[in-house]
């Protein structure tokens, strides 16, 4: 098989997957907890890196929340059986980087993998996932090129891959939906803060022998945990959050 057959192949698996293959690294946190993170546990520093650690990763959150929150219908979605594409987003976010949502997905991942606190753990993750976003957006642009053609190629040649270009900003077609955003991305960020209270819990469990909680994280699991819940009601239950061009 040739390379870019290969990589497409490769890509379409992770592409298929990219919901769920990411938390086979997640296994890789509580060993790394139990083994790095115990020597530098330190009263008085953990909270100030820890709550640094979530506003890294809550940025990734922002990327993506401001970026499904301008896109149309039919593109930026989570649709895992094959690639869909009904519009070539060129606009917004995506006049500055092709792959707003990856780069979002990497920030989140970045900082979960700091809270480590360990150069190698977190060059393993970034290793990873430079590795599995490189093979689903090589299959997504193969897809793309072939749709969208010179429009594609001409977009490609403007915009960078995963590192911004913000003077390529470009005002976005439709208006922010708050609406389509906050029932999009309500799951993620309920999903971090779930996470990171986990990894509070371990942390102490491996330094200390036992499960403790600071209140912060207490506040910050509870007040996710009703905006869920309220999001999530509001979406099954009700047309408040119904939109017609997303």
């Amino acid at each position: 098989m040739a390379l870019q057959e290969e990589f497409e192949k490769t890509g379409e698996y992770f592409f298929r997957w990219r919901s769920y293959l990411p938390l086979v690294m997640a296994c890789l946190f509580i060993p790394a907890l139990a083994y790095f993170r115990h020597p530098f546990a330190r009263p008085g520093l953990n909270p100030a890196w820890d709550l640094g650690c979530l506003a890294i990763s809550l940025i990734g959150q922002g990327i993506r929340f401001f970026t499904v929150g301008f896109v149309p219908r039919g593109t930026s979605g989570r649709n895992t059986l094959r690639q869909v594409a009904d519009t070539l987003n060129t606009t917004g976010m995506y006049a500055i980087v092709r792959n707003p949502l990856y780069l979002g997905n990497f920030i989140i991942w970045f900082g979960l993998s700091l809270f480590i606190k360990s150069v190698w753990f977190t060059t393993i993750i970034i290793l990873w996932f430079t590795i599995y976003y490189e093979r689903i957006i090589f299959a997504e642009e193969t897809f793309l090129r072939e749709k969208f053609g010179a429009a594609f190629l001409d977009w490609a040649d403007a915009t960078p891959t995963m590192i911004p270009r913000f003077k390529n900003w470009r005002r976005p077609s439709l208006p922010f939906s708050w609406k389509s955003a906050l029932k999009r991305e309500y799951g993620t960020f309920f999903a971090i803060i779930v996470t990171f209270t986990v990894l509070e819990l371990l942390a102490g469990l491996f330094a200390y022998g036992k499960l403790t909680l600071e209140p912060i994280w207490i506040k910050l699991l509870t007040g996710s945990a009703v905006f869920y819940l309220t999001i999530r009601y509001l979406k099954k239950k009700t047309k408040l959050l119904v939109t017609t061009d997303r």
